[in-house]
């Protein structure tokens, strides 16, 4: 394959990446053209935050082509375009550099990136190309897809480790979001038998389903539409983000029965005031937990 990167100032980028696109681009995308240099400047803010601007007063734009012959018939129009886009060398854009591409094993990289990963001494999440270690007593093997929740990142690390610190027996477990369903999963195998995992984006939902399946607790999970809820739980995670957790204040607190726990994640520490007032009318949150800039809040009903 061959990358074009072109040098582009911020009021050309959006449409420069949609000619490029247009003109068979395989993908596009975006970097700070000073990165590693002291002018280098930080855009992409934390989740929930407003991104003020599209891209970097000077922008890199890296696209993929299948070939030399498409590279240079892109760049051939794109030199000749004219109207609204001003895409004229002339009027700021220019080629950078041309230059190929190796194919690279994506599966093996990937595979790479994700190692197992310890939550107590004897709890693991396990990747199926990997070898369990000996410690490991219960273990959730999951493979990185569409769906959030592998293990690797803080938020999830704590839902697991105040799941780990549970006994579900007798109980009704609501894994609010589930993502990969990894969180219900960990329900079932400390002993609940009773888990409904939900999340509005069907692949997630049928990511949550077969990875019940492929760890043995699919019997005790039942995995849906957010539609699927009825009834009230002893626990009710929530991993998601500040924002919709705010919003959904009133439905996650009803699904707490009298005497049980909401626990909820994917909040930054700066958030965790916004959340305990949002839940005030209903319960009294507070963090029970924190990890590189996030924290796990909890409330009993």
């Amino acid at each position: 394959m061959i990358e074009l990167q072109l040098l582009a100032p911020q009021s050309l980028v959006e449409g420069l990446s949609d000619a490029l696109l247009d003109l068979g681009a395989l993908s596009v995308s975006v970097e700070d053209a000073q990165a590693n240099t002291e002018q280098e400047k930080a855009l992409f803010g934390e989740p929930g935050s407003v991104i003020a601007v599209a891209a970097w007063e000077s922008s890199k734009v890296l696209c993929l082509f299948e070939d030399e012959a498409s590279a240079q018939q892109a760049l051939g129009a794109l030199r000749e375009l004219d109207g609204p886009l001003d895409l004229e060398e002339s009027q700021g854009w220019q080629l950078h550099a041309m230059k190929t591409v190796e194919d690279q094993d994506w599966v093996r990289l990937t595979q790479s990136q994700f190692q197992p990963v310890g939550i107590t001494p004897d709890f693991w999440i396990v990747p199926s190309w990997s070898e369990v270690p000996q410690a490991a007593q219960k273990v959730i093997r999951l493979d990185p897809g569409l769906a959030f929740g592998t293990g690797t990142h803080p938020t999830t690390r704590m839902c697991l480790s105040w799941c780990s610190r549970q006994q579900f027996d007798h109980q009704r477990v609501m894994d609010y979001g589930c993502g990969s369903g990894i969180l219900a999963i960990a329900a079932a195998l400390h002993g609940c038998q009773h888990v409904q995992a939900v999340d509005i984006d069907e692949a997630a939902v049928e990511s949550a389903r077969q990875n019940a399946q492929d760890n043995g607790v699919a019997a005790s999970i039942e995995v849906g539409l957010p539609d699927v809820a009825s009834g009230v739980f002893d626990a009710v995670f929530a991993n998601i983000l500040a924002s919709p957790l705010k919003v959904l204040a009133p439905l996650l607190a009803a699904l707490v029965r009298p005497g049980g726990v909401l626990v909820l994640s994917g909040i930054l520490e700066r958030q965790s005031e916004e959340l305990h007032a949002a839940y005030a009318p209903y319960a009294d949150l507070q963090v029970i937990d924190a990890q590189e800039g996030w924290v796990l809040m909890s409330a009993r009903f």
